[in-house]
């Protein structure tokens, strides 16, 4: 799934949004029932982020992975939802993602 998202910000300043947001993103996916999050870990080098993490819910278990470019005019997300990609109706997961991330950025 690829999302971007254009920002009329400084670059640094769009760096800690993103940064904060994936953050509350694994905190999100924890929060929703029953599902875990495993080995959630992020990094940065210039100007894009890798994240993944392993998603639980009972006996399912799917890792999510991706990456974000921050440029000077825009966000570009692309994640692999795993298993979760083939539940979640992928228009309604990049409009939600495209929602979340356009109001950090206004």
């Amino acid at each position: 799934m690829r999302v971007t998202i254009a920002h009329n910000r400084t670059l640094p300043d769009v760096k800690a949004i993103v940064d904060r947001s994936i953050d509350d993103a694994f905190k999100g996916i924890a929060a929703v029932g029953p599902v875990q999050v495993l080995d959630a870990q992020k990094s940065w080098v210039d100007n894009t982020m890798t994240f993944s993490l392993t998603a639980k819910a009972a006996f399912l278990s799917t890792p999510i992975k991706g990456t974000v470019l921050v440029t000077d005019i825009e966000v570009t997300i692309d994640a692999d939802l795993g298993l979760f990609g083939k539940l979640l109706p992928e228009d309604k997961a990049k409009l939600a993602l495209e929602t979340q991330i356009r109001g950090l950025l206004t």
